[in-house]
């Protein structure tokens, strides 16, 4: 049995053994064709694009042969191709990268843009893009659309009720309902899987095949609706004149803001920062954000009635574009808000409006439908006249009701009373997507992975404010502390409200009366009688009304009690105001600068 064992060399130790198994496997080194495991691998995974044979060669790169360490020698040689390789890559993406999105150039200075015909377009324009000029005649209007974030798929809404969506490229459709009553808007919510219809009395969400999900009661009366895809928030506003924020992520209603202003039937969103702007019925434009209960920013626009509203995003949200009922266009400078950039009258009265994402103005009023490009649309000029023409393209079919540009596409669509139009506008478009954003040729697993990561990374909607780029800045000082003895800081505006009436000294009169008798009891009896009577005078005043008798008991009780922390907050306001009333002496030339001497570090505070 022992004889056995030994030949089976079970009685050496474990480690001698392993040692010489793993001498022997690096002896034996099987063949590629041979190992089964590499071969059924091999199908299902690849290589980073850098380490491919198809990534540019990096060429004229140092080969560090001065450097004697090989391992290091090698990590720097392997850095060095990894740069030369990406600025061999970033040469070719900025061959793409073209900053001109293909406008409509003419040759001489007799000729104009605007008399180009749509036809003419189509036929200069590729195959694929003269696909997007499409007439779709339907019943039931006027008609409203959106599209989706990366423009391939596109929702749209009649008055009557008639709601479709549907892939435009394809055309093939996702689902199409006769609802039977009244619909004012439809948007998508953060892709094509659901959509949200603003109804007669409430808003209703249905999935990508038209089957109803949820029902918002909270949402009464809804007119417009806004989708804020960082926040995942669904903002509504409505006949009641409120504005609500649903988070379509957990369902809960954020906030509800009472405008004070009426039925609202223009909202619009800018994209830079996630702030809501609405017209409402008296010609005020209003800002408003989650946090805070009323308008950020509110400014008469108009005389009447505002009709639409845009915000441009290829400048960062920076000009908004207005329309009122009276037919008057202005573009707004949203810095500074200091008055209209540019203003304009268009003809047939109220104007529908929408900025594309390379800066061109769509303007669709009367039977019409005009482009304009920048700069002549954001530089100022005081003569009430329209800025020079781009596009123009008659569509004779009232009222037009919705304009919207295909994000990535140079189309624009038109909603009116007998469909939907759609018109190709050269350079309006973004040639260039980022797929991790928005990709139009997404596939299924792409969109799970996208909506999981946007989840991930929802922000919150505290964190919506005019100027998105306050997060990660320092806090500016406060202006006012009631630091007592280095005790605590606190601002005075948060401060109780018994509390600020202290540090005002308007929580307890007669005290301060009576310490200011007794610290300018020197000073003379005339001054001590004239203080004297003015305390009589406003304790006089003060019983004046309703239930003073109570209050007079109680400051009579607390005429002796002396608060410390009081004391010394109203010591150290008489300091502050002191020192800026010597400061402003100092600047005027009143006052001459002491100078300062070695011994002030003796000095008490």
């Amino acid at each position: 049995m022992d004889s056995l064992i030994a030949k089976g060399d079970a009685i050496r130790p474990l480690g001698k053994k392993r040692k010489r198994e793993q001498r022997e496997k690096r002896v034996a080194k099987p063949d590629a064709s041979s190992d089964r495991t590499a071969a059924s691998v091999a199908q299902t995974t690849s290589l980073p694009k850098s380490m491919r044979s198809t990534s540019p060669p990096p060429g004229n790169v140092a080969k560090n042969a001065h450097i004697k360490d090989p391992k290091l020698r090698t990590k720097l040689n392997r850095q060095a191709a990894h740069a030369a390789r990406a600025k061999a890559l970033l040469r070719d993406a900025e061959l793409l990268l073209t900053n001109d999105a293909g406008m409509i150039q003419v040759e001489n200075d007799m000729e104009r843009t605007w008399r180009m015909r749509q036809s003419e377009i189509a036929e200069g324009a590729g195959q694929e893009a003269a696909k997007g000029r499409q007439e779709w005649k339907l019943d039931g209007g006027p008609y409203r659309s959106r599209y989706t974030r990366n423009g391939r798929h596109l929702a749209i809404v009649g008055k009557t009720g008639h709601v479709a969506t549907f892939d435009w490229q394809t055309g093939t459709i996702h689902a199409e309902l006769q609802l039977q009553e009244t619909c004012r808007d439809i948007t998508f919510l953060q892709d094509q899987s659901f959509f949200a219809v603003a109804q007669k009395k409430y808003v209703f969400i249905y999935d990508r095949d038209g089957v109803e999900i949820h029902r918002l009661k909270a949402h009464i009366e809804p007119t417009r609706l806004e989708f804020l895809p960082y926040h995942w928030l669904l903002a509504t506003v409505g006949n009641t004149g409120y504005l609500k924020y649903q988070d379509t992520s957990t369902g809960h209603l954020v906030a509800e803001h009472r405008t004070k202003l009426g039925a609202c039937h223009t909202m619009t969103q800018n994209r830079h920062n996630a702030v809501i702007h609405l017209g409402h019925q008296n010609g005020v434009v209003s800002l408003w954000t989650p946090n805070l209960p009323h308008p950020a920013v509110q400014l008469l626009a108009h005389l009447g009635p505002v009709v639409a509203l845009s915000v441009d995003p290829s400048t960062g949200g920076r000009y908004m574009a207005s329309s009122g009922a009276d037919g008057t266009v202005k573009i707004w400078d949203c810095r500074n808000w200091k008055g209209a950039v540019r203003e304009w009258m268009t003809r047939g009265g109220s104007a529908e409006l929408e900025w594309s994402a390379k800066g061109a103005l769509a303007v669709a009023s009367g039977g019409s439908v005009n482009i304009y490009t920048k700069p002549s649309i954001q530089t100022f000029f005081a003569p009430r006249v329209p800025p020079p023409l781009y596009l123009t393209h008659p569509i004779p079919h009232r009222p037009l009701t919705s304009v919207r540009f295909c994000p990535f596409q140079d189309i624009l669509t038109v909603g009116h009373n007998a469909g939907l139009s759609s018109i190709l506008v050269p350079g309006s478009g973004e040639p260039n997507f980022d797929s991790t954003e928005t990709d139009p040729f997404e596939n299924k697993k792409a969109r799970r992975e996208r909506e999981v990561k946007g989840l991930l990374d929802k922000i919150q909607p505290d964190m919506i404010a005019l100027d998105p780029d306050f997060v990660g800045s320092l806090a500016p000082p406060p202006k006012l502390t009631t630091a007592v003895n280095d005790k605590h800081d606190i601002p005075f505006a948060r401060l109780p409200r018994l509390e600020r009436l202290r540090v005002q000294g308007k929580a307890d009169e007669t005290e301060v009366d009576a310490a200011i008798d007794e610290a300018d009891g020197a000073n003379g009896e005339e001054d001590v009688s004239s203080r004297r009577q003015s305390a009589e005078e406003r304790e006089k005043k003060k019983k004046r009304g309703r239930g003073k008798s109570l209050k007079r008991y109680l400051r009579k009780q607390r005429k002796n009690v002396i608060d410390p922390t009081a004391v010394a907050v109203r010591a150290k306001l008489e300091k502050q105001r002191e020192e800026k009333r010597m400061a402003k002496a100092i600047e005027k030339g009143v006052v001459e600068p002491k100078e300062p001497s070695a011994l002030d570090r003796f000095r008490r505070p």
